[in-house]
């Protein structure tokens, strides 16, 4: 089973929401984790468009990249789901590792009327969606190429 860890900054938001649509995809063929730089909380907009497909992430906590790399854990892929300044300060894991980044708008960052962010927020959730789905389709046709540099 390969392994990929989705980062952002807070580990509230995008990182989980791409973390639970793999792990719900992709069967036993691929096992993702989520973290962030500085881990926050749950953003309340996330878990409630997730459950709105059926996916309940209201009781996931949320973890810090820093934490599981001195836990030396290892990953075949690294994505990024934040800005380009913020994918250069994560940090560097052993092994032969794959980095892609997929910036992503932060859902923290919307503002309006709470149905406007619930509609901005669905918004990056359906980017993710598709972005996961095309990664194992693309796993899937290529294999192993897709974890090699």
């Amino acid at each position: 089973m390969r392994k990929i860890l989705f980062i952002c900054e807070h580990n509230s938001a995008r990182s989980q929401i791409a973390e639970a649509y793999l792990n719900l995809f992709a069967d036993d063929r691929l096992f993702a984790e989520s973290a962030g730089l500085e881990p926050g909380s749950l953003n309340s907009y996330a878990v409630e468009v997730l459950k709105e497909e059926g996916i309940d992430i209201s009781a996931h906590k949320t973890k810090g990249v820093f934490e599981l790399f001195k836990q030396q854990k290892q990953y075949d892929v690294i994505i990024t789901v934040c800005s380009p300044v913020v994918n250069a300060m994560c940090p560097i894991f052993p092994g032969r590792v794959k980095r892609l980044n997929w910036p992503f708008d932060d859902p923290s960052r919307f503002a309006g009327s709470r149905e406007e962010i619930l509609a901005q927020t669905r918004t990056i959730r359906n980017q993710i969606k598709e972005k996961v789905l095309s990664l194992i389709r693309e796993y899937e046709e290529t294999g192993l190429k897709l974890f090699i540099e």
